[in-house]
């Protein structure tokens, strides 16, 4: 059985909250409950007129330390405008 990195969704999801301005937010552990694998959908003004690079950037320099304690990550990012037409089929 893996160790638990103390590092829950919840936990994640706060973070983007607080860090980003995230509006929507995501969190699913991969991992089975150890706390070593997750992908989101963050939902956040602060995306607008940013490359995927620059998100993924903005978002791993907020989850530096949760992100050092997992083994892997994988954020899928959107403004509100982007998430709402994702939502609508387009």
């Amino acid at each position: 059985m893996a160790e638990s990195s103390g590092i829950t969704a919840e936990g994640i999801g706060a973070a983007l909250k607080e860090k980003v301005g995230a509006t929507h937010v995501e969190v699913e552990d991969l991992s089975g409950g150890c706390g070593q694998m997750f992908q989101a959908v963050i939902v956040s003004p602060q995306f607008d007129k940013k490359t995927t690079l620059a998100r993924h950037r903005l978002v791993n320099g907020a989850l530096k330390d949760e992100i050092a304690a997992i083994h892997a990550w994988t954020p899928k990012c959107y403004t509100p405008e982007q998430w709402e037409n994702q939502r609508k089929g387009g």
